[in-house]
């Protein structure tokens, strides 16, 4: 069985840190589907793109969902119809139509802003949009002399 150790990973990604700790967790349970290809870029400081190699299929026989961090993209094909004056003998193979589903779990506030079918590529961009409350902000530090604010200040103790 192999191992793979994805720590340099983790230094050099952003967005992604579920996914590779859910590859932790599956690594050696099963083989990861190899059908359709992707590629997964990084095209921003917090920008991202999925490209799926899905040629041979319409926009219509393409499905992308997301939902509760996870983004699903199905692919099916219908049978060819054969009345439409069309008859072939397919002699060889070699373009898989077979349909699929790829899932993807994405980071907390990522969020999917476009996809697109180009040249037989499903491009899907990412986008991880931080809300205000949890990006950094600097405080600023005072002069020398504290706050004035409410002190407290200990009560004697009754006798």
């Amino acid at each position: 069985m192999r191992q793979y150790d994805l720590s340099p990973l983790y230094r050099s990604t952003i967005g992604f840190d579920r996914l590779f700790g859910m590859l932790d967790q599956a690594s050696g349970l099963e083989a990861a589907p190899g059908y359709p290809p992707y590629d997964i870029e990084r095209t921003g400081e917090d920008a991202y793109r999925i490209s799926i190699a899905v040629a041979g299929f319409a926009e219509k026989d393409l499905f992308v969902e997301t939902r509760d961090n996870t983004l699903t993209v199905r692919g099916s094909r219908g049978a060819h119809p054969e009345g439409e004056g069309r008859q072939t003998e397919v002699l060889y193979r070699g373009i898989a139509s077979r349909s699929f589903e790829r899932r993807f779990q994405l980071a907390d506030h990522v969020q999917v802003t476009n996809a697109s079918l180009e040249n037989g590529l499903l491009h899907i961009d990412l986008v991880r949009e931080l809300p205000e409350a949890r990006k950094p902000r600097q405080i600023p530090i005072g002069g020398g002399q504290a706050a004035a604010g409410p002190q407290v200040v200990a009560s004697p103790k009754a006798a």
